[in-house]
Order: structure tokens, then C-alpha cells, then sequence
């Protein structure tokens, strides 16, 4: 009931001021962002509203393991290079066995990293606090830590699914691999000690490196495995490469976890 009430109460603030975007801007990218940034904002000012007034918790941000300290910052850059670390290792294993070839970068080099990093930082805060902070709070406080990690990390699959059918269909094979990476990201936190740090850096780290591949057109596939190993559809999340490496970084955060 009480995500129930506090989606309603965001629709509600959100829906009146989204209707004039889509009604005057034309241009659907620019209608897209400016619509997702202004519900970000009212989710970040209902949270503290939220706080306030549901749970008498005036810091619920702090609560949820966003600090600004020096010890959530030097897990967010650790979060950081694990992620990017994990994508070399990832596509370089690849390369070395010969599944794929190396190539030059499409674009200047140094403006795809800078890019690239404030993209996987943005999605990774966003999502973070989302998924990692507001709705794993929300579930940890009716029901136990085991119910909270598989029903917050099937959610995160879930809702990356919002979209047409067509594309739910082309890209239904990475849904595994988002569970696992949902399950790894709250035993992330919770090695951390509830702190939002590393998740948002790891998040941002495996999207910042693999940005940088994807867009600055670095690797082509040799076809010498089938699609199904690499990726489907070129999406490392789609294929048993990605999963196994998932698997085996879900399980090192797992291992963080119990021993905090």
C-alpha cells in the first residue's frame, strides 16, 4: 500500500507538468529527457517529503546510504574501477580467445571516456537510489532480508522492460543477467553497511566501460562462437560470457556481504 501511495502521490505531482512537454515540444528525444529529469526531481523532492511525514526520518536520503562522507566516496570510485575493470576483463578474455577483434576508436577518444563516465554515473545514481535505496527501504521494513533482495532485484529486471513489445521480445535474453546484477547490488550495499556508494560506482563503472566499447565502436564480433555466447544482439548481458562473469561478481559481493 505504501508504494502504492507514493507512485499515485508522483504521478499526480508529475503528470501536469510532463502534459505541456509532450504537448509542445516536438522533438521525442528532447521530450524524453526533459520528462524523466522533472520526475527524477519530484522523486527526489517526495522522498524528502516521504520522510517527513511517513516515517518522522528528516535525513531519509542519509537513511537510504547516500552520505557525503569520505568513506562513501572511496567506495564509489572502488565501485567505479570494479565495473570498468570487469568490462575489460570481459571483452578482453574475448578478444585474446579470438571471438572478437579490436578496432580503432569512431570518435575523439577522450570526449567518448568524459562522456561516457557522466552517463554511468547518472544511471547508476539514479537507479541506485531508486531501486538500491527507496524500494529495498520500503521491502526491508515488512518483510526479511531474503524477500527484500530477490523481490528488489526481480523488480530491477522487471521495469527495464517498460517498453514496446517488440523490443521486450528482442531483448528478453538479458533479463537473467539483470536479476543477477540486481542481486549483486544490494549484497554490494550491504557489504558496505547500507552505504550507496559502491553500488552507484560499480553500476556506473559497468556502464561507463561498456559505453565506451559500444559507442566508440571498439570491438567487432569474428562469428566464430554463436551469438548466444557473446551476446544476442551484440548485448554482453544476452549471453553466457556476460552471465558467468555476473555470476562470478554476485558471488564475490555475496561473500562481502555475510562477513558484514
Amino acid at each position: 500500500m505504501r508504494l502504492g501511495v507514493f507512485i499515485l502521490s508522483l504521478l499526480v505531482l508529475w503528470l501536469p507538468l510532463a502534459a505541456p512537454i509532450y504537448l509542445l515540444v516536438h522533438d521525442t528525444n528532447l521530450v524524453s529527457i526533459l520528462t524523466m529529469v522533472l520526475l527524477y526531481g519530484e522523486f527526489i523532492i517526495l522522498l524528502r517529503l516521504w520522510g517527513k511525514c511517513v516515517y518522522n526520518q528528516p535525513q531519509l536520503l542519509r537513511h537510504y546510504g547516500l552520505e557525503m562522507t569520505r568513506l562513501n566516496g572511496v567506495e564509489l570510485l572502488r565501485g567505479l574501477a570494479i565495473g570498468v575493470i570487469s568490462i575489460l576483463i570481459l571483452f578482453g578474455l574475448q578478444g585474446s580467445l579470438g571471438w572478437l577483434m579490436w578496432q580503432q576508436p569512431k570518435v575523439f577518444f577522450l570526449k567518448l571516456i568524459l562522456e561516457s563516465l557522466i552517463v554511468g554515473l547518472g544511471v547508476g545514481f539514479a537507479e541506485e537510489l531508486l531501486f538500491r535505496g527507496w524500494l529495498l527501504d520500503e521491502l526491508q521494513r515488512d518483510y526479511s532480508k531474503s524477500v527484500a533482495l530477490w523481490v528488489d532485484a526481480i523488480a530491477f529486471a522487471v521495469l527495464h522492460f517498460i517498453k514496446p513489445v517488440e523490443a521486450i521480445i528482442h531483448t528478453l535474453p538479458q533479463f537473467p543477467a539483470l536479476v543477477i546484477l540486481g542481486l549483486t547490488q544490494v549484497w554490494g550495499k550491504r557489504s558496505c553497511r547500507g552505504r550507496l556508494g559502491l553500488p552507484i560506482g560499480l553500476h556506473g563503472g559497468l556502464v561507463w566501460g561498456y559505453y565506451i566499447i559500444n559507442v566508440g565502436e571498439l570491438i567487432r564480433y569474428t562469428g566464430q562462437v554463436p551469438d548466444w555466447v557473446t551476446g544476442v544482439n551484440k548485448n554482453p548481458l544476452a549471453g553466457v560470457m556476460g552471465l558467468v562473469f555476473l555470476s562470478v561478481l554476485a558471488l564475490w559481493m555475496k561473500g562481502r556481504a555475510v562477513k558484514n
